[in-house]
This record gives C-alpha cells, structure tokens and sequence, in this order.
C-alpha cells in the first residue's frame, strides 16, 4: 500500500475521530450495561458523541447491540442466538472455530524517515533498531517521570514502522508525539491512517478462516505470532496481515480500506466457523490471558516494573537496559539497568465466591493493601478472576489477602497469570 492511502500529520488529518478523553476520565457506561458486558471495560465507554466505523451498517444487520467505546459506535455483543457475552467468549476458545471482532477504533499510524527508529526508540522502552523486515513486538510509551503513556503493537514494515495505539489514547498519544518530534529534530514522520478499517480474527481456527483470503504464495505456517506484511485479503489491495490479538488466541489483525471494510468482513463471514464477537467477549477473553487493559490495569501513574511489565524492556544485559535512552529511563532503571526497587505489583488473584470488579479493596487483615483493576467471572474457568496491585511484598504467588465485595471480606490468592493457557502461534 502507498504512503497515499494514509494522512501526513495529526492536525490536518481528513475527517478525523472526535478526540478520545483520557481513559480514566470517561463516562461510566449504563449500570444495565455494566451487567451485560464485561465491566472492566468501564472507563472506555462513555455518553458523547461518537462515530461508525465502516462496518456500522453490517453490525446493525447481524443484530449487534450498539454503545459508544472510544468515540465511536462499537457492538458490546449480538443479540443472536449464537450471540452474546458467554457464547461469543466460549466460541473464541473452541477448536476449529473463530471470532471476528471490529477494532476499527485502534489508531493506526506508520511511521518514515531515516531516523524513525532513533525516535520510536526515544519515546518507546522497547528494542526497535533489533526487529528484522516483519517483526513486530508490543512495546510502551512511557512518561518523563517512567509511567506509561500507553501501550502499542508495532511492526519493522521494511521502508516504515507500522503501528497500532489504543483508541481511547490515540489522540492523547499522537499529541505526544507531535511534541516529542519537535525536540527530536531528526527525519521522522508520522502519519495518521484513518482511511483504514482494522479487524481482529481470533481463535484455533483463524488460520483456516484467513489462508482461504491471502494469495496463494503466503504460507501461513511459515508466520510467526508478532510478525505481518502488506498484502492483499479477499483479492482487496492496501491490506496488511499481522499475526497478533489480545485474547490469548492465535489469530490476526487485518488492515482494510475503510471502503472495502465490509467486502472483507463478509469473506471471513461466509466462513461458518466464524462469529462475529462483541467488546464484552473482547474483554473477558484478555483478562483470562492476563493482558492489561490501559486506564484499568496500566496508566500514567504506573510504572513497567509496577505493572510487571519490563520484559518489554528486554533481559537484564539487553541493549535497552544497559544503553537505555528512552524517556524516563532513569525513573526505574539504575545506571547499570537493574530495576529499581518498588512498592507494588500487578498481580493476578483468584479464590472469591462473588466477582470482585474495579476498585474492589484489598487487605491483609486491616491494612489496606491493594485494590483491583480488571475483574469479571471467568466463562471458560466458570470462576470470578481479577487482576490487581499489592504491595511488592505479597506479590508472591499463594500469597492470602482478603478482597472487600459488597461489604463483605472474602479471601482472594495471589495468582499466576495468564488464567487460561495462551496459544500463541510460534512456526516450527
């Protein structure tokens, strides 16, 4: 695909996305909403005023219940009788099946000039200058002060650096950005994709679903999980295939002219093995593989050593640690790149009857010690499960606390995560 197809810049971009609020600044959805979908979604959703995505139309004819979600107009679920949360979840899961989700929210940007990977590598922790021609990796922006802006997948697309943010952050992210290139001084672009739908295929049968829609000499076998190109999909130009998601599945994210969006989606549909899935499914599934979600588990007040996540990072003799350069370096490494020490971790907790959801207090008798971030009934463990922070000192795995739900106390153990196994695609 062309440069063309995407917008020069931030502020001159055609037909733009109103711009997003902060996460943790949004409206809290309906409480019947809240009920229905996964609630640890919450501080996405909102009450201004959004807009569709290409596929508005089609979700409408498969009958899917429409909210605002990062200011746009997004499926919480289908009101099908394959549909809904626990069912679209669960096929997600199940051999030979997949699922078919509209991320067209996400930001997708693509980054040119020679010294883009000096500047990605200046606002981002991770090893960029290492990625070989179509590897990607998940990385974080991150704060003078060391917190996290956001989180991004990116990928080396050979003559650029594709990448794709949060959509409730893009607009703070791509702000972020503007003003970081503007000390930088080197030659770098940014440029804004809007003209580009995005959709998630997840699950054991997604390659089955995406080999009958790439050309004949892709070998999806031979595709490692994190690693895409530019191709074509259902025989549409301008696409991209990247082997990622954040259900814990295999599966891909696919790039498509908004205009062909739908002609897309129809292809993966007339798979009988699809299902189209919704944002609570979404949300469930990546809190069962233990992935954050920014504003809820990961923000601009967290650290990656905090979060747990300085494997993004690299190892403790890596380059990124040792050479370091990245904005707020200093914050949480030592000279040396050792991690500094910390008061709290992220960590997983189960062993409570009730759900315990965002903001659920954590004690050790009565000190308070933690609070949860994500939470929500697990379909596949058929148990409540939830993420959290403690301090350092309890983060060890078995470690008993207590969980305050409805007023009550109930025991909550720190957990290993993921919750379900990952199934990560790795080629032989």
């Amino acid at each position: 695909r062309s440069s063309s197809s995407c917008t020069q810049g931030v502020t001159s971009v055609r037909s733009p996305a109103p711009r997003a609020p902060a996460p943790r600044r949004d409206h809290a959805p309906d409480p019947n909403l809240a009920r229905t979908a996964a609630p640890t979604a919450a501080r996405a959703f909102g009450s201004e005023a959004t807009l569709p995505t290409a596929l508005y139309d089609l979700h409408l004819s498969l009958k899917g219940k429409m909210v605002p979600f990062a200011g746009y107009t997004l499926p919480v679920l289908y009101e099908t009788e394959e549909g809904g949360v626990m069912n679209e979840h669960l096929h997600c899961r199940s051999a030979g099946k997949s699922s078919l989700f509209d991320v067209s929210h996400m930001g997708q940007l693509r980054w040119r000039g020679a010294d883009r990977v000096a500047f990605l590598e200046k606002v981002l922790v991770g090893d960029i200058g290492g990625l070989g021609e179509g590897e990607g990796r998940l990385s974080l922006i991150t704060t003078n002060e060391g917190t996290i802006i956001d989180d991004t997948v990116l990928c080396n697309a050979g003559d650029s650096v594709y990448m794709v943010v949060n959509g409730a952050c893009k607009h703070k992210d791509m702000a972020h950005f503007e003003e970081e290139m503007a000390k930088f001084g080197g030659d770098v672009s940014m440029e804004y994709c809007d003209d580009l739908a995005l959709v998630a295929l997840q699950g054991p049968g997604a390659t089955a679903t995406v080999a009958k829609l790439v050309p004949s000499s892709v070998d999806l076998s031979k595709v490692d999980f994190m690693t895409g190109f530019d191709t074509t999909l259902a025989g549409i130009e301008g696409c991209r295939l990247t082997r990622c998601g954040y259900t814990g599945e295999d599966g891909f994210e696919l790039s498509v002219p908004n205009d062909k969006a739908e002609l897309l989606a129809q292809a993966i549909l007339e798979d009988s093995s699809v299902l189209p899935t919704g944002l609570g499914a979404r949300d469930s599934l990546r809190l069962e593989a233990g992935l954050c979600l920014y504003g809820n588990d990961i923000d601009d007040t967290i650290t990656p050593i905090e979060a747990n996540l300085t494997w993004t990072i690299g190892g403790p003799k890596s380059r990124r640690r040792t050479e370091q350069g990245f904005n707020g370096a200093d914050k949480f490494l030592t000279p040396e790149g050792k991690l500094k020490k910390t008061t709290k971790k992220r960590v997983g907790l189960m062993g409570f009857k009730a759900p315990a959801r965002e903001g659920a207090e954590l004690f050790l008798g009565d000190e308070q010690v933690g609070h949860v971030t994500s939470g929500t009934f697990s379909p596949c463990l058929k148990k409540p499960i939830a993420m959290g922070y403690v301090s350092k000192e309890l983060a060890k795995e078995g470690t008993e606390i207590q969980v305050k739900i409805r007023n009550k106390m109930q025991t909550a153990v720190v957990t290993k995560m993921p919750f379900v196994p990952t199934n990560y695609y790795k080629a032989a």
